[in-house]
């Protein structure tokens, strides 16, 4: 009954998987470090707010129009300002995931990164 049905005799197939498995995570890594390098940008208010993020975490610059800083509303502002980096973290997001997608093909796997 040698080759039928069992694990026996094709011992190569689960070395191509692990060197594909391993070429995958060579692949993400390096996206992820390509990603964490990319700068995006949200605003609101009309673009009275805008926030810088890099990565998908990080915030590197907040700038408010001198309009937005003269109309005193601080509740406003401070709304502004939410909006405005909750946005540059879902483009941050969105475009992770964009491109996580076009490596793995849409194949979720669990546990890679």
């Amino acid at each position: 009954m040698k080759g039928r049905g069992g694990f026996g005799g094709g011992g190569g197939g689960m070395q191509n998987i692990m060197r594909q498995v391993n070429q995958l995570q060579l692949k993400m890594k390096k996206l992820q470090d390509e990603l964490a390098e990319q700068t995006y940008e949200g605003t609101s208010g009309g673009g009275a707010v805008t926030a810088k993020m890099k990565g998908e975490s990080k915030l590197i610059g907040l700038t408010i129009s001198a309009d937005a800083m003269k109309a005193g509303d601080a509740e406003m502002l401070q709304d502004m300002i939410i909006g405005a980096v909750n946005e540059a973290i879902k483009k941050a997001k969105e475009t992770h995931a964009a491109e996580m997608e076009k490596i793995t093909g849409g194949a979720g796997i669990p546990g890679m990164f």
